[in-house]
């Protein structure tokens, strides 16, 4: 017993070190979220093909490309107007969802008109960004990669997941809310 009460302090002593941290049964290396960006960047270089492979196909028209990635030419121009809408403006406008294969998706019947306040409301990115890109009666197609359309998810009713799609859009009016500092 004596041997035992000389052994308690060194026990005591021992069995009071820090705690350790419980580690991770699996560590993960985050290999599935680069095969998802390689996927996306393969899918994004195919569709981009298939949009230039088009527009070289397309004499008849001049494109032109957007700073958020689309491709656009004009159906119909305004020359007299250098007013494009900005954040807060009300923007009437009509639109279509067209394949690029031109199997028409929604058409502008269905849509119908809508009234949009720039950057205040949902629509999908390219619808977004192309809105901004024209004046009051003019009328243009964009092709957009389907991260700018509908993208991995798609509209959940016609439009499946990464499907790169066509739009003609038309601005029939622009209300503006304030004045554009740049004109």
């Amino acid at each position: 017993m004596k041997k035992f009460i000389y052994l308690l302090p060194f026990i005591f002593v021992f069995a009071c070190g820090e705690p350790e941290p419980r580690r991770p049964v699996k560590t993960q290396s985050g290999s599935l979220i680069k095969a998802s960006v390689q996927r996306n960047i393969e899918l994004l270089k195919q569709e981009e093909q298939i949009i230039q492979q088009i527009i070289a196909n397309d004499t008849l028209n001049d494109y032109l490309t957007s700073a958020s990635g689309s491709w656009y030419y004009y159906n119909t121009m305004n020359e007299e107007s250098d007013y494009t809408p900005i954040t807060d403006d009300l923007v009437t406008l009509n639109y279509n969802v067209v394949s690029l294969e031109n199997d028409t998706i929604y058409t502008m019947e269905e849509i119908g008109t809508i009234n949009y306040k720039v950057d205040k409301q949902e629509l999908f990115p390219g619808l977004r960004n192309s809105v901004k890109l024209l004046k009051e009666n003019e009328t243009a197609t964009f092709f957009f990669p389907s991260a700018m359309a509908y993208g991995y998810h798609g509209d959940n009713n016609k439009i499946g997941p990464n499907v790169a799609l066509k739009s003609t859009i038309s601005i029939l009016k622009i209300d503006k809310q304030k004045e554009n500092p740049d004109n």
